[in-house]
């Protein structure tokens, strides 16, 4: 389906590199769900670029509810991951919005100091967070590397 941000390639394919005889299903998994997390960081990275900072990483949804999930993110994101206490996400985003809309609160800042609540926090082991960091160094080659060819 490609790659929606940050290259905006309908064309990008997954590629799998590096894959042995010796992996299993397990590894492919892990390695999808690293690649996602490697994609989201060259968003971060982007930000980074731009001066714009990211105080904190919030995850919310279903998948939040993943312990596997939560710290791959956060390994490779290289900080604390703040799970948040609803699964709703965009509906219950919406209907902060809408009290803003309607004053219950003066602003969305103030709407998401009273509502929106941490319900936990993974805080990654930096020895991980540096290998983690190393490997999307090599991810950052490969989209490039296969852009021309797939």
């Amino acid at each position: 389906m490609g790659e929606r941000t940050p290259h905006l390639d309908p064309s990008a394919r997954a590629a799998l590199v590096g894959l042995t005889a010796g992996h299993k299903r397990a590894h492919v998994i892990r390695a999808v769900l690293e690649g996602v997390a490697f994609s989201l960081r060259d968003t971060f990275t982007i930000f980074k670029e731009m001066g714009v900072s990211v105080g904190n990483i919030r995850l919310g949804g279903g998948g939040a509810r993943s312990p596997v999930w939560r710290r791959i993110q956060a390994e490779i994101y290289g900080g604390t991951i703040e799970t948040l206490g609803f699964e709703e996400g965009a509906a219950y985003g919406a209907a902060v919005l809408a009290g803003v809309g309607c004053g219950v609160w003066p602003s969305v800042d103030a709407a998401c100091e009273a509502v929106v609540k941490v319900a936990s926090k993974f805080i990654p082991d930096e020895t991980v967070v540096r290998h983690m960091t190393e490997r999307y160094q090599a991810y950052r080659k490969i989209y490039p590397a296969l852009r021309d060819i797939a």
